[in-house]
């Protein structure tokens, strides 16, 4: 397993995703595949406290108390670092994401309250904003933030779906205060670009001026999720209509290409072009079977040639922005 540093911590270079777990993913195979995940060699686990909030019967809290019980079953709480995000979750009347309880002081302290003890930890070692919210002032959040880093509740911070100026900003006040910075962010990224006109609701795509920026900030870690958008790289599911432009079949057939040339399949691909690029990105795998897993840590193996990166990165560059 490879490594990468990520602020404080020392963290493995996939990150599992457990978004299905306890809910789609029923608790046997949960168990097996975070069981398989940790004997690879992974230590770095992501979850939130809204997963799946939108299934019938779920609370969002299913993901979060599955691998609290995980955790206390298996004794290795000091072995992996343990990542959850708040602020997304349903918070009262009206429709959501427009209700979700946001970043404020109060909804922080709530929400990591009910996160710690879902998880039957007494600290979470990395805490995203899972969500932006524009409502609450930036300083507002970052001090929140700042006082349960203090009290000890929390390790590292980091943000989600969030636009890079809005990052910087946080940043930039937190360092000026000597506050704990955001040292992580997580967003929707893939190696097919968005189309000019893709709208992805709430969620936030990785741009590049926010990849720039990411470059210059040796204390940012950047990590992505739907890296392999939900399976449309393997075919088993259409490229989503937001990826959808002149340039998609280029890049498909280069992506093809490369992965007949080194006997990779086009995932492995897509994960090892994100960690050799430059910054790295760090993938959240998001599986429901063995074998899936599998392949996702095969990818660790897979060294691109500098001539096959710049294929896949220039191919990328020429598609429409």
């Amino acid at each position: 397993m490879r490594h990468h540093t990520m602020g404080s911590q020392r963290v493995s270079a996939l990150c599992l995703g457990t978004l299905p777990f306890g809910t789609v993913v029923d608790e046997d195979m949960s168990f097996a595949l975070l069981d398989r995940f940790v004997e690879k060699g992974g230590t770095f686990i992501d979850t939130a406290n809204c997963y799946c909030f939108w299934r019938e019967g779920s609370d969002g809290g299913d993901s979060e108390r599955l691998l609290g019980r995980w955790l206390a079953t298996r004794g290795i709480r000091d072995e992996v670092t343990v990542a959850t995000k708040t602020g997304a979750l349903p918070a009262g009347e009206g429709t959501w994401p427009a209700n979700r309880e946001g970043l404020s002081e109060k909804a922080l302290r709530h929400a990591v309250h009910g996160s710690l003890r879902r998880l039957r930890t007494d600290r979470i070692d990395l805490l995203y904003g899972h969500i932006d919210d524009p409502s609450t002032l930036l300083e507002e959040t970052v001090g929140a933030y700042a006082a349960l880093v203090a009290e000890g509740l929390v390790g590292q911070v980091g943000m989600s779906n969030q636009n890079g100026t809005r990052l910087a900003r946080a940043r930039e006040l937190a360092k000026r205060q000597n506050l704990p910075a955001f040292t992580a962010l997580q967003q929707r990224h893939t190696y097919l670009t968005p189309a000019p006109d893709a709208d992805f609701d709430y969620q936030v795509a990785l741009d590049e001026p926010t990849l720039a920026y990411a470059a210059t900030q040796p204390d940012l870690t950047v990590l992505a999720y739907s890296a392999l958008l939900n399976g449309a790289y393997a075919g088993s599911k259409p490229v989503p209509v937001e990826y959808l432009h002149d340039g998609t079949e280029p890049a498909l057939r280069v992506l093809a290409k490369i992965a007949a040339e080194t006997g990779a399949t086009p995932g492995q691909v897509v994960y090892a072009w994100m960690l050799q690029s430059s910054p790295a990105v760090i993938p959240l795998v998001g599986v429901s079977r063995l074998d899936q897993l599998d392949e996702a840590l095969e990818a660790l193996d897979l060294e691109l040639t500098e001539e096959q990166r710049a294929r896949l990165d220039d191919t990328r560059a020429a598609a429409p922005r």
